[in-house]
């Protein structure tokens, strides 16, 4: 008999281990489904309600999302190389050729508006790699159903609309910037040989003048590009 009531306890005991570790994967379960919940709700009413700026993460946040906290890096850190690139790349470049009213501005104002066209130069790429980087991460995520639905909106809200808008305006302003500095540059070469009077320009020879007017109207055709960077800066103030 005393056998028999070791095997039954050992074997009961066998049972209560199962039905534990049972109880444990169920609480795993569980867990990543409320992260799940608490990451989509917060997609849905603060980070796609943010505007231009995603809020950072605190750490109350970190473990209520858990590993979807990786997935928040994505979107997150494409909104910061966008604030980057409109605070360090085309607000110094709207300041400069805004301040630019009479043909000598571009002499005067050449250097600073080179200074500020390089650094455009450099968030332009920068933002052309954050997407590419964003992109290449999302393609890799294995998201839930319900998850995914949401997540792409907010990426599309978030990364692409954004890319597709300030992309193309990087470039035009490049553009635009570009041609100012070479106007500055064309000018100062000609030394003596160039006047200013009454808000205008007077070359001592034809050839500068023509390469002058072919900058003017390059200038004139971009100048559009500088009207929507000014509402972009203004926007994300």
């Amino acid at each position: 008999m005393a056998i028999g009531l070791t095997r039954i306890g050992k074997r009961a005991g066998l049972l209560l281990v199962t039905a534990l570790m049972v109880v444990q994967l169920t609480g795993c379960g569980d867990k990543q489904g409320d992260q799940r919940k608490a990451f989509i709700d917060f997609l849905q009413n603060t980070a796609m309600r943010s505007g231009e700026h995603l809020p950072s993460l605190s750490e109350s946040q970190k473990q209520s999302f858990g590993p979807y906290v990786s997935d928040y890096a994505i979107i997150y850190g494409f909104s910061q190389q966008a604030s980057k690139a409109v605070d360090q790349g085309i607000r110094p470049v709207v300041d400069e050729l805004a301040a630019i009213h009479v043909p000598q501005d571009y002499l005067t104002r050449r250097d600073s508006l080179r200074q500020a066209s390089g650094a455009l130069t450099v968030v332009t790429q920068q933002v052309e790699s954050a997407k590419l980087q964003a992109d290449s991460a999302k393609a890799t995520l294995k998201q839930p159903d319900d998850l995914k639905s949401v997540f792409d909106k907010a990426y599309d809200q978030v990364v692409t609309l954004p890319s597709n808008q300030l992309t193309p305006q990087l470039t035009q302003l490049q553009s635009l910037s570009q041609s100012a500095v070479q106007a500055g540059d064309l000018l100062q070469a000609q030394g003596t040989h160039v006047s200013f009077n009454n808000g205008g320009v007077q070359f001592s020879s034809q050839d500068p003048a023509t390469q002058y007017n072919a900058l003017m109207s390059q200038i004139a055709t971009d100048a559009p590009a500088l009207v929507q960077a000014q509402r972009t800066v203004q926007s994300a103030q």
